[in-house]
């Protein structure tokens, strides 16, 4: 939990963001803008992300954070996935989406968001 970085899947690099379990806004915000110094210095339309928020906390105060880094981060992401959205959570990731005008995909597991992404990013 809380790390990042690229992984590859099949030949095809993918950056991993994992918040998995993170419950403290600082450390959520480390890896916002470690993610964000990465995905804003790439060509444009060139990554495929994915995402894990599994037991991820999350407030009003953290959505506006992810909101914000969502949707900078659309000129750069050809294709993104997140899994580990469950409850509440689903709730927050649905007005993310809408706000920052993405449309990640929402996927089971890990294995299942990357072997989405090779195939369709």
């Amino acid at each position: 939990m809380g790390k990042t970085g690229l992984i590859n899947y099949k030949g095809t690099d993918i950056y991993y963001m994992d918040f998995s379990k993170l419950n403290s806004k600082r450390r959520i915000l480390k890896i916002i803008e470690k993610s964000k110094t990465y995905i804003r210095s790439q060509p444009h339309n060139s990554l495929i992300t994915l995402t894990n928020i599994s037991k991820m906390h999350f407030n009003s105060e953290i959505k506006e954070l992810f909101t914000d880094f969502v949707k900078g981060n659309k000129p750069y992401v050809r294709a993104g996935a997140v899994v580990g959205i469950a409850g509440l959570q689903s709730i927050v990731y649905n007005a993310v989406m809408r706000i920052s005008g993405r449309n990640l995909k929402a996927m089971k597991s890990i294995d299942e968001a990357k072997e989405w992404l090779v195939n369709n990013g």
